[in-house]
């Protein structure tokens, strides 16, 4: 299952605020630390608040973290609420899309227990086991192919 760039922002957020969970960071903070989109960024942020996953401060010394203990947080809780707006395939969508092979499709059973398997996956893994580690440092850039 490919992910969208929200939730690999999402995702890289949360690794973050992990790592160091009683600090409060800045949008700006993580979005130059990771090389992305401050402004998508701002998107996904708003989404884990509305969530419930982080809790977010306004003004000087304002910013972003964990709402809960990354221990209570699964990946498989934030794949499912940043790609809730995605469907993985057109049938998938909540109108059922206009496919023109529905109903006699066999793919989508197949695509289906896919999905549920990676998500099952991802439900055994905590926030906590993936924390990018404190060390004051930002993570490394990654390098292009």
């Amino acid at each position: 299952m490919r992910l969208t760039s929200f939730t690999d922002f999402g995702l890289r957020a949360l690794m973050w605020l992990a790592g160091d969970p009683e600090r409060v960071f800045t949008t700006d903070e993580i979005a130059q630390a990771f090389g992305i989109s401050r402004n998508h960024l701002t998107k996904v942020i708003r989404e884990l608040a509305a969530a419930g996953v982080v809790t977010t401060q306004r003004g000087a010394g304002g910013g972003f973290r964990l709402a809960r203990s990354a221990d209570d947080i699964t990946l498989g809780e934030i794949v499912r609420l940043l790609e809730a707006r995605s469907a993985l395939v057109e049938c998938f969508r909540a109108d059922g899309g206009a496919c023109a092979l529905t109903p006699g499709c066999r793919l989508k059973g197949k695509l289906k227990a896919a999905r549920e398997a990676f998500l099952c996956e991802l439900d055994r893994t905590t926030l906590a086991e993936c924390a990018y580690p404190a060390s004051g440092k930002a993570p490394p850039k990654p390098v292009a192919a």
